[in-house]
Parts: structure tokens; sequence; C-alpha cells
């Protein structure tokens, strides 16, 4: 039997019944969270609004850290069993200081699900030095994991979620220069090179922690409408993705494939709630199902190998210690 997924042997579908139009409604009916406790990150707009809105329908008690918390009051105002909480992924301080008052509430952490990201930024660093896409959508997910480690260990059946991206296909990890100090800095490379960490450390996480019982995921929600992930992007880089046209339009064939945000948020949900994954832990999911592994040559659906690579995984646990300064011990 195999235990783990490294180089993708866990890798196939499980046949969940649901696909790319299944909704985050789809797939949570008849599943009762009352007594759960999730922290979703990025949970008060997009997808991770909905995946909110879904947990705590079911009965969840959903904490959301914010960077903008009168934003996040406004945009989740009329969903109960909300709690709101400060915190800005660029500032390791702020993450230790919401999981330091999470962990003194003495409460288990049944569901991590490092929802928030950014996309098409330009080069920017946070405080230590780090590529800002690299800092948020992945660096913030293993400190806010490593932090929360004690209650997801109490809660005896924990899942951690990393919400990734196709976008990983964009570039492997560059171990010599990831933070661009000595290459062109290419904004969808920096953002493929943070999704494919954020897929390494899922597959790592999971083969660790599963002893402690917390399995660990990550998953790409789909291209998606109306979400606020590109509004620093130049409209040259969307006509050169053969996004939009010249005028900013939409491309009829482009908008016919997106899915809405309810859509979006299955997959999350899917992989937060299914019995199908109780004994499959470090899998990358799409439409609501684990994903196929995907061409070496071109983009398509499924996951990279080089997502999965047993060696790049451990050496990015490494690194992410040290350029943290977080030793995350299982024990």
């Amino acid at each position: 039997m195999k235990q783990n997924n490294y180089q993708g042997a866990l890798q196939q579908p499980t046949g969940s019944g649901f696909n790319a139009k299944s909704t985050a409604a789809d797939v949570i009916k008849g599943i009762n969270l009352r007594g759960k406790i999730a922290i979703v990150t990025g949970g008060n707009t997009g997808i991770g609004l909905e995946t909110t809105k879904t947990l705590a329908k079911a009965g969840a008690t959903v904490i959301i850290p914010a960077r903008d918390v009168e934003k996040a009051k406004r945009n989740l105002e009329g969903i109960s069993q909300v709690e709101i909480e400060p915190m800005d992924l660029m500032d390791p301080a702020s993450i230790d200081a919401f999981a330091q008052k999470f962990l003194e509430s003495g409460r288990p952490l049944h569901l991590l699900i490092n929802n928030a990201g950014i996309m098409w930024v330009p080069l920017r660093y946070d405080s230590r030095g780090i590529e800002s896409q690299l800092s948020t959508n992945y660096l913030a997910q293993f400190q806010i994991t490593a932090r929360l480690w004690p209650a997801l260990k109490q809660a005896n059946g924990a899942r951690v979620i990393n919400v990734s991206s196709q976008g990983h296909q964009f570039g492997s990890f560059n171990f010599n220069d990831p933070n661009f100090q000595h290459r062109e800095y290419e904004t969808l490379q920096a953002y493929g090179q943070s999704k494919t960490a954020s897929n390494l450390f899922a597959l790592e996480l999971d083969n660790r922690a599963k002893a402690f019982n917390v399995r660990a995921y990550s998953l790409h929600p789909g291209s998606i409408a109306g979400t606020e992930l590109g509004r620093e992007a130049p409209l040259e880089l969307f006509v050169k993705m053969g996004f939009v046209d010249e005028q900013g339009n939409m491309l009829p064939e482009v908008l016919a494939s997106l899915k809405t945000i309810p859509q979006g948020a299955a997959t999350t949900v899917w992989c937060a709630i299914t019995p199908l994954l109780n004994s499959i832990g470090g899998v990358y999911c799409e439409d609501a199902d684990v994903a196929p592994l995907a061409s070496d040559n071109e983009l398509s659906a499924g996951i990279k190998r080089y997502s999965l690579d047993e060696a790049d995984a451990k050496r990015l646990w490494k690194w992410s210690e040290e350029i943290s300064g977080i030793s995350f011990s299982m024990s």
C-alpha cells in the first residue's frame, strides 16, 4: 500500500461524482460541521468568502484573519459563527500574534484553509527580502501552519488545505535564486514558483503530519470570474495572455471557460469535508476530485511532476525553516 504521494504515487481521481460545474453547496450537502473550528485566510473576499459562508452554514465556527478588518466586517456582515482577527500575510510578526491568540483560546483547529494569495504584481519584497508572491502565497502558509500546529494536533482529525493553482505550471521552485536577485523578474514565473512551493509543502506536510491525524492537500480552484486577484495587473498582460482584446473586453471563449465563485470554492470545500480523502493525503485536487498528473510538455489539467518531487519537498522544508527562522517540528 502506498503511504505517501511522492512522485505522484497517489495522484489519481477518486470518482467523486463531482465536476467543474459543481458548487460548494453541492459538495457539502448532507455534511454537519457543528462543533468544528476552521480558519480561512482571505475568507472575506472571492472564493474565500464563499468558503466561509459554506462552512458556517454547515455549522462550523470560522475565523477570518484579515489585513483590512473593517472591509472584512462589511463583507462578512450577516454571516453567523464568524470571528474576524487582524493579520497581514506579508508581516511575520502579525502572523505570530494571530496564531498565539488562537492558541491561547485553548481550542482545537479542525480546518486550516490557506486560501489567501496574490498574483500579477510588480516586483516587491517583504521586510526579510522575500519576493512578495513567494512570501504571501507560500511562506505565510508555512509559518501559520507551523505556529498553529499544536491546535491542529489537538483536533485529532485536522486537515490543512492550500489553495494553489494550475499556475504552478508557470514555474518550478528555483532554489538558486528564489527571490529574483540574479535573474529578470517575470510576474507569472514568480507566481508559478510560489504555487509549486505550496504544492510541495502540502506533500511534505502530509507525510510528516499523518502520524498525528493531520492530513494536507493542495488544489486548483479553477479560473474564476469576479475575484480580486487581478486588481494590480496591467491591461497589456491580459492582452498578451489572450484573455482580453485591446479595449479590455474579455474574449467570449475565455468568458465561457470561467467558473462562478460558488464553483470556484467547491474544490476547497470538498478537500475539507470529503470522506474519500480520509486515508489519502498530500494530493493535489481540482474540480472536486483528485487531479491527474499533467502533461510534462505543456499547460494542461492536473499537476506537474516537479510539484510532487520528494527531494524538492524535503529541500523546500529545510529552506523554509532557514529563511523564516522557524523550526517546524512535529513533536
